[in-house]
């Protein structure tokens, strides 16, 4: 749990699931990005939603059992359940609790334990069954790979479209097996890290590129992109539109953005998808004169949720290959050290059940 802006392994009472609220097992929960900034920069995170309307439900000077990735087995069904699954049931649920004046986010919450934890209390209503023969961990990568799904099904993305994914680490390779579960191609891959192009490439990705060596932006043109203003006339006059350029971006870090902006042909469709913390800044006039297309998204909605649950379950989507480590409660802090550093990890899944 994060406890003074730090990581302990320390016992909690178990939590009592309250109206329409089953109580589960964890099996398996993924390490987000999200959980890394938040063990420092939680409170900067809250002041952040704060400045969107919404109000802050969780005090970060109390404990907080991180965890929003999970799979986990039902144990018991509080009060007004409609007990849809019995006990014994494996389940996966977007990471909320649904309450009268609102909601929690599991994870986040100083009353709701995340899948860093043996046990959890889910919402009945958002269950999903996961299907016989999937293991815990495929299934706890349901909600990171319904990140890249959104990130996608909000996209211009087609058969016209060529598709730059920016940043390999678990965001943009669930974007990219959210585009080629679709067939859609060619899809671009630029990371600095090698382990993670490689990972790209086991996912799907047509073209790899180190940005260390080329720009992956000096791709467009053979793939049929007008890079230009000019270009795109030209092609148009011929009644040849071309095809249409979307970059995903999924990095997260100040000057990612404007970079793109600087690099990509006219017209381009720019989805952000990693989470910047900091202030950032961009050339409007060269948006403007591009006539960048701009979506920030986040999440992913109850039907994508459970499209990705499927997709996974029926091998269109594998997610082994992300996946990098499996360590215990007690080795919750040093996989967080270790996912610092691209070569060491990619995705760690917390076992609670592990010992070392």
């Amino acid at each position: 749990m994060r406890r003074n802006k730090q990581l302990v392994c320390d016992e909690i009472a178990d939590p009592v699931p309250g109206q329409g609220e089953v109580l589960v097992k964890t099996l398996a929960c993924g390490i987000c990005g999200s959980d890394l900034h938040a063990v420092h920069s939680f409170e900067n995170m809250l002041e952040l939603g704060a400045r969107t309307g919404e109000k802050p439900k969780t005090d970060p000077a109390r404990d907080i059992v991180f965890g929003h990735e999970f799979s986990a087995e039902i144990l018991d069904h509080g009060p007004g359940t409609q007990k849809t699954f019995k006990a014994g049931t494996h389940v996966v649920s977007m990471p909320i609790a649904m309450k009268p004046e609102g909601y929690e986010a599991i994870g986040y919450s100083n009353s709701y334990p995340g899948g860093y934890s043996e046990r959890m209390v889910l919402s009945e209503a958002l269950l999903l069954e996961v299907p016989n023969g999937l293991s815990d961990v495929q299934a706890a990568m349901t909600e990171p790979f319904a990140v890249g799904e959104h990130a996608v099904a909000m996209s211009a993305a087609g058969p016209d479209t060529v598709h730059l994914v920016i940043g390999c680490g678990p965001v943009g390779l669930a974007v990219i097996a959210a585009l080629k579960s679709r067939g859609l191609g060619p899809v671009i891959a630029s990371d600095f890290s090698p382990a993670r192009r490689a990972v790209a490439e086991k996912m799907g990705a047509d073209v790899i590129v180190d940005p260390a060596k080329e720009s992956p932006h000096t791709r467009w043109s053979e793939f049929g992109v007008p890079r230009t203003s000019t270009e795109r006339m030209a092609a148009m006059v011929t009644g040849k539109t071309g095809k249409k350029a979307i970059v995903f971006e999924c990095v997260g870090v100040p000057g990612v953005i404007n970079h793109i902006v600087e690099s990509v042909p006219v017209g381009t469709q720019v989805i952000v998808v990693g989470v910047c913390m900091e202030t950032d800044k961009i050339e409007p006039f060269l948006c403007i004169s591009k006539q960048i297309d701009f979506r920030f998204v986040l999440g992913y909605s109850g039907e994508e949720f459970a499209v990705t649950l499927g997709k996974i379950a029926d091998g269109t989507i594998d997610v082994l290959p992300a996946i990098t480590d499996e360590v215990g409660l007690d080795g919750v802090a040093a996989a967080f050290k270790a996912l610092g550093d691209p070569e060491q990890q990619c995705k760690v899944v917390v076992r609670p059940e592990m010992t070392a």
